[in-house]
């Protein structure tokens, strides 16, 4: 780093949490950085909001990080419950309890499930970084290894049309002994 601002190099960190930004309100731009403040202005009229969050080089990265780690992590875990569940011929069982605990929270949990798979290839690559960070912290990088696994057996819905059916996926993901999906 001291290199590039010796050579007149300013540097800015930022991560975007949110989809593609075509309407306000619902995709940032995090940045961090003692520069941070020069890139805002780049994106004042249009409808991607910034937020600086430090003068520390890395902590917009970071909250990415973290943003994706439970964002995507979750959908993973997710997906790993039900094909575990469906698998078990407990899915329905499993259905009602959630339902009980939380009123739609199944066929909530069958959309996000669901909503990912065309992007899934993406979010492998992601769930290792996330894993990366993890680990670099001192805490345990598994979690999101797997989740980085759960998106790889899924990353042949990459850029469908529509969303597959749940039953589809959710045998994408399990693997019978041989190493052959079902």
């Amino acid at each position: 780093m001291r290199l590039r601002e010796a050579k007149g190099s300013q540097l800015v960190d930022g991560g975007i949490i949110g989809g593609p930004a075509w309407k306000p309100k619902e995709t940032r731009l995090y940045l961090s950085g003692q520069h941070a403040h020069e890139i805002t202005a780049c994106f004042t009229n249009g409808p991607l909001e910034t937020k600086i969050i430090g003068d520390e080089i890395g902590k917009a990265s970071a909250l990415k990080m973290c943003y994706a780690a439970y964002s995507k992590g979750t959908t993973a875990l997710l997906a790993a419950i039900l094909a575990t569940a469906d698998s078990l011929g407990v899915r329905n069982e499993l259905y009602q309890q959630w339902n009980m605990d939380d009123e739609g929270f199944s066929e909530r949990a069958n959309q996000r499930t669901t909503r990912v798979t065309a992007k899934a290839w993406r979010f492998e690559g992601e769930m290792n970084e996330i894993a990366e960070t993890f680990h670099a912290v001192g805490l345990p990088a598994e979690f999101h290894r797997a989740a980085a696994e759960i998106y790889r057996r899924l990353s042949d819905f990459k850029d469908a049309d529509e969303a597959p059916a749940l039953e589809d996926l959710l045998q994408a993901l399990v693997i019978r002994k041989h190493n052959r999906p079902r």
